[in-house]
Order: structure tokens, then C-alpha cells, then sequence
């Protein structure tokens, strides 16, 4: 399966599935025949659909439907799944199971009740599933009706009344469907609803305030959320609720801290074989997921998956060798700016530095080659001349990339500049690192003295920093937040954020005191 790399968008890693390179597992010659009698349909078209991740796909098409027959016949094999017979208006009928010892299943059913009337005549698995889907129907059709009844009650007794019944039919459920899972053992139908299953605990012991212990709780469900789920059974990727349980997981349960998150892909990872679907699907999510992540920090889950699947060789079944080399060099980039890192040092030319470059010429040149001609000529001169980040002392630095052309720039700088008072106002020991990403000299000193800027203003007038790959800088503003040891404590955060967070710096400090 090779999914390619669109050069789009330099910062985001966009994977796209297309259904030829998802159907790409070996087929054999025995081919599939699914056939469904469905009285009174008026279907002329009906598709055979299964579910694959978090998407769906067409595996076939019946045109010729006579009598409300639908033959779905072929040469290749189905891949293991659930899957579901689609109409021609693109709505979905009622799911079945495909497994790989039965490809021949013949149901049938009636539209005027389509649950009711369910049943196979060659698929004792299927037959069993569609009598656990009549009778979810009817406890879900109970409720409708209680909470019908409930109407004219007053809202209290209703409440009351509905969480009662509610809670009597959950527990109906939850006994049927671990009597039907133990009854079906080693069958893919038992499978599957056991993963539709949520693992609760029974005798919960009581906390010190003779409550009922949440972290008992909490770790139960945690521990026994993947309980009899097989990772080496590709067959589970293609259900409805695989992928709805691992974005629960990675999103809702486990602790949303970047360390946690990279145990847990590791120990899914290491369940399943590699090569496998499964392994290629997993990885295939995992990777974009926490690529694009909006929580700060998460960028080291990201280069923790580069680091043990790209660099490994784990992802060229996934993807080709140009999207590989892409997706390395953007753990390269990103590596050196996670949080906690000591950040990358800047030999900066302030305003007053500008005058001694110039009579070098390096506000002239024209090539990289030119510059960097410029730069070993002068080198011994150069050295007094920059403002190098890690000169700044203080115990609070923000250091911020910006553009004078940039709209929310000239919205955010203002800003800053008024956060930056306050704070020193409130005597924090704080600097400003305003690093100019542009190179119109003029434009620049004209709106930092009209725009009164009166902190450490700087820009790469040597052109030897690659500021925009060292600090992966590909729009402006960007506000970084250093320690007194330039460590990185937070980066890609708005003005507004800047007070909270040399606060929680202060507690930092004063902790480490102790």
C-alpha cells in the first residue's frame, strides 16, 4: 500500500486512502457470492459497502436486481469485515459478517420491517448476529416508549423515572451481550461486539470520603478497555466502532501528556504485526493525527513516531521514499524546538549593528554565495558585532518572530509591546527578543521608532541564522517563551498567553528553590 505525499503544503503530512490501495491485500480465486432477497425493495441498484478505519468503501455493485434479488459475485476474495448492503439512494440497509472461511452467504428480508424480518439460511454467525440486532432494536424501541409515557409526568419524577429504566435496561444489555459473547467465543461476531463493549467494574471500593473510588474506577476502565481485542486480527480494522475506540482512547482516557501518549502508541503498535493492516492503518492515523496537533507540546509525539517508524523502516510499506525523507527532515526541524529544549542560539544585527554591516555590503548582496563570501571576509569584525540570543540575560524571555507587512502582526505587536510594559510594571524580570524575519532594513527601523519598540530588536542581516527552518517559522507572528537557561517552556502561543505562562514559570522557579 503506498500512499503519496502531496507538496502542497510544506507543514502539514497529508495521507489520503484511495479504495485501490486500501483492496490491496492478496486475493484468492475463490471468489464471493453474497446473495439477498429483499421483498418489496424497489431498488434497481443496491452496493455492497464495508467499513475500513474510520471510512467506508464500495466492494461491489448489483445493477441487475430482479424480484428484490441482489447478487454481489466475484472472483476475488473479501477481505474479513463487517459489511453492508447499500440502496441506490446511498442508504444503508443492515450490517453482516464476511469471514474468510464463508464467502458464500445467502439472507434475506422484507423492507416493510428490515430487522424483523433478517435472517440467513447459509450463515449460522450472521443469523445469530441478525437475532443480537432484533433484540437491541427492541430494548432501544422499549426506551423510546418510556420516555414517551414520561411526558405527562413532571420533570423531576420523569428524570428520576427515565435513569431508572434507562439504568435497568443498560444492565438487560450488558447480560446479553456477554452471554451472546461467551456463547460465540472464538467466532469474529463475538469479536465485534465484544470491542462494542465498555469494560465497567462491579464492586467498587469506597474512598476515604465513602464515596465510590474514582481512580478505582478510572484505572479499572483503563486497564480493561482493549480487554480480548486482537491486534493481529486485521478483520477488527474493518468494523464500525474499531476506529471510534482508539480516537476515545488517545483523546478521552488516557492522561493528554505527550510521554503518555508515546507509551501508548508503542504498546499498540508492538500488539500488532508488522506489515499487517492493521499496523499500516494505526500508523497511517497516528502519524497526521499528532503532526497537526493543536495541543502544545504534542509535536514530540510526533517526532517520537518519526524516530521509531521512520527511522526504522517501519513506514515504507505506507509510504514511498520521497514522502519518508520529508517526513524525517520535518522531525529534524522539530526535534531541536520541543519543549524543554535548550532553544537554538541567534547571532542577531540590531539597529545600530546595521551600519557596520552595511559598510560591509551585506545589505547589497545578492546570492547566498555572495554572503557567504561577505561573511569569511569579515568573520573577525562580525564577532563584535552581533547580538547573540543567548547573551540576553534574564529570567524571562520572549522571544518573538515577526513582520512589519504582516497583518496580524501589526495587531499582535502592539499587543505585546503593552504586556510587555505590564509585566515590568509588576517587576518581572523579563526581555523581549524581537527578531525581524525580513530584510527591508528602512521599513523596519522606521516602524520600530514610530511604533516606539523599546526592547531588543534584531534582525539576520547577515543572512547565516535560516531563521525560518531553525525556528520553523512559516508565518508570523511566533512567540516563544525561554527560561533564564533558554530552555523552551512554551512556544506558537498568543500575547495572552504570555502572562499565565511566566507564571506557571514562577512556580517553576520557586519549586526548584525548595
Amino acid at each position: 500500500m503506498t500512499i503519496h505525499y502531496s507538496p502542497s503544503s510544506m507543514k502539514k503530512i497529508l495521507v489520503c486512502f484511495s479504495l485501490l490501495s486500501v483492496m490491496t491485500s492478496a486475493f484468492a480465486q475463490t471468489g464471493h457470492d453474497i446473495k439477498v432477497n429483499f421483498k418489496n425493495a424497489k431498488d434497481t441498484v443496491m452496493y455492497l459497502a464495508f467499513y475500513q478505519f474510520d471510512k467506508s468503501y464500495i466492494a461491489d455493485t448489483s445493477k441487475k436486481i430482479v424480484k428484490g434479488n441482489v447478487v454481489f459475485k466475484g472472483k476475488n476474495t473479501l477481505d474479513k469485515g463487517v459489511y453492508y448492503v447499500v440502496s441506490q439512494e446511498k442508504g444503508r440497509y443492515f450490517d453482516f459478517f464476511i469471514s474468510d472461511k464463508n464467502q458464500n452467504i445467502t439472507m434475506s428480508t422484507d423492507t416493510a420491517d428490515l430487522v424483523k424480518n433478517l435472517k440467513s439460511s447459509t450463515s449460522k454467525e450472521n443469523d445469530d448476529f441478525f437475532s443480537y440486532i432484533k433484540f437491541i432494536t427492541a430494548k432501544n424501541k422499549e426506551f423510546g416508549e418510556i420516555r414517551n409515557k414520561t411526558k405527562v409526568m413532571n420533570s423531576k419524577d420523569s428524570a428520576a423515572f427515565i435513569a431508572e429504566k434507562a439504568k435497568q435496561l443498560n444492565e438487560s444489555v450488558n447480560t446479553f451481550e456477554k452471554t451472546f459473547v461467551e456463547a460465540h467465543k472464538g467466532m469474529f461476531v463475538a469479536d465485534v461486539i465484544n470491542l462494542k463493549m465498555e469494560k465497567e467494574a462491579k464492586e467498587i471500593p469506597k474512598a476515604s470520603n465513602g464515596r465510590p473510588d474514582s481512580i478505582y474506577i478510572y484505572n479499572y476502565y483503563k486497564n480493561h478497555y482493549w480487554e480480548g481485542v486482537n491486534f493481529k486480527d486485521d478483520g477488527i480494522l474493518r468494523t464500525p466502532f474499531f476506529a471510534d475506540r482508539v480516537k476515545k482512547y488517545f483523546n478521552n482516557i488516557i492522561v493528554q501528556n505527550p510521554d503518555t501518549v508515546n507509551v501508548e502508541i508503542d504498546r499498540m503498535m508492538s500488539k500488532t504485526t508488522q506489515g499487517s493492516s492493521m499496523h499500516k492503518f494505526l500508523l497511517a492515523y497516528f502519524t497526521p493525527t499528532y503532526e497537526s496537533s493543536k495541543l502544545m507540546g504534542f509535536d514530540k509525539v510526533f517526532v517520537h513516531i518519526i524516530d521509531t517508524y521512520f527511522r526504522t523502516g517501519q513506514a515504507k510499506e505506507i509510504y514511498d521514499d520521497a514522502t519518508i525523507e520529508k517526513i524525517k527532515e520535518r522531525g529534524n526541524i522539530l526535534k531541536p524546538l520541543l519543549l524543554d529544549s535548550k532553544a537554538p542560539d541567534l547571532l542577531m544585527i540590531d539597529t545600530v549593528g546595521h551600519r557596520t554591516i552595511a559598510k560591509m555590503g551585506f545589505d547589497t548582496v545578492k546570492t547566498s554565495q555572495g554572503a557567504t563570501k561577505l561573511y569569511y571576509d569579515n568573520v573577525q569584525n562580525l564577532a563584535q558585532t552581533f547580538n547573540p540570543l543567548y547573551s540576553i540575560k534574564a529570567d524571562y524571555l520572549i522571544l518573538v518572530f515577526w513582520d512589519v507587512d504582516c497583518g496580524h502582526c501589526k495587531t499582535e505587536i502592539p499587543k505585546l509591546l503593552k504586556e510587555y510594559h505590564d509585566l515590568k510594571n509588576e517587576k518581572y524580570d523579563v526581555k523581549v527578543f524581537s527578531v525581524y524575519t525580513q530584510q527591508d532594513y528602512e521599513k523596519w527601523r522606521k516602524y520600530v521608532i514610530e511604533n516606539k519598540l523599546d526592547w531588543i530588536n534584531v534582525y539576520d542581516g547577515v543572512h547565516i541564522n535560516n531563521i525560518k527552518e531553525k525556528y520553523d517559522i512559516y508565518s508570523t507572528p511566533v512567540i516563544y517563551m525561554l527560561d533564564r537557561n533558554k530552555k523552551i517552556k512554551a512556544k506558537r502561543i498568543g500575547t495572552e498567553q504570555v502572562k499565565d505562562i511566566i507564571k506557571n514559570m514562577e512556580r517553576e522557579y520557586k519549586s526548584d528553590k525548595k
